[in-house]
């Protein structure tokens, strides 16, 4: 069965030289935790910012930067995390699962291929996991003939040449509400830090929802190859049907 594929297009970047030449204007001063990515130097800036709370004597009691977004994390305090953003784009994924992403519309903007513009007459199908015996011939049978009645009213609209722009306009509508929700289609997504972090614990662990669950890891494996800290508190579980999933470990 193919998986997902994601494709990352932007990464949370940091202008060092920026934060410095604002230091100089406020007389302030900044030591930055080594090791720290572009993504986490973001939060940690942007958090300080609300205190001013910068300075470079070392003696003085201060969090590095995994630990200072961890205290922020888990006091609540994660507005600071919506100025870390990803664009990617989701692709091999179905409109089932598309349904369910575009729910979450805070911290969230899509743009999702058209099925109204784009000709779906070639379009894969992504099946279920773990369709078995009877209803996997049932299922294969059924999203072949909607598509093949979809093809064909599409080969109709495009045969006649006298029809205007919104009539086929409409054709193409009336083919599209054949298209079953497992057509294979692509979006692209850009998501904040703190989104993500709401999508991965609401979405990760769905334990009847595999196509969610894949998804689920990939964006994990994403956000967290560019900012660890600032998803720590996730975790990739394996799980008893042979799918991985994405856990959060909560305070006790």
């Amino acid at each position: 069965m193919a998986q997902p594929r994601i494709y990352v297009l932007s990464r949370p970047s940091f202008e060092n030289s920026e934060l410095q030449r604002f230091l100089q204007d406020r007389e302030l001063a900044w030591v930055e935790s080594s090791g720290a990515s572009e993504g986490e130097h973001l939060v940690e800036v942007c958090g300080r910012i609300c205190y001013m709370s910068f300075s470079d004597d070392t003696s003085k009691m201060r969090y590095p930067n995994d630990v200072y977004i961890e205290n922020l994390v888990k006091k609540g305090h994660e507005s600071v995390l919506e100025h870390a953003n990803w664009t990617f784009i989701l692709d091999g994924i179905s409109r089932a699962f598309t349904h369910q992403l575009v729910r979450h519309r805070i911290g969230f903007s899509f743009s999702q291929l058209s099925q109204q513009y784009h000709d779906e007459s070639k379009a894969n199908v992504v099946p279920p996991e773990g369709l078995q015996s009877e209803v996997k011939e049932l299922w294969e049978a059924s999203t072949s003939e909607t598509i093949k009645a979809y093809r064909r009213i599409v080969e109709l609209t495009d045969a006649n040449k006298a029809i205007d722009l919104e009539t086929k306009r409409r054709l193409r509508s009336e083919a599209r509400s054949l298209l079953p929700n497992a057509v294979e289609t692509v979006i692209a997504v850009t998501a904040n830090a703190r989104s993500i972090r709401h999508f991965l614990n609401l979405r990760g662990s769905l334990i009847g929802d595999i196509e969610m669950r894949q998804v689920s890891v990939a964006i994990y494996h994403m956000v967290t190859g560019d900012a660890r800290a600032l998803f720590s508190d996730f975790e990739i579980v394996d799980h008893s049907d042979g799918y991985p999933l994405v856990s959060h470990r909560r305070e006790s």
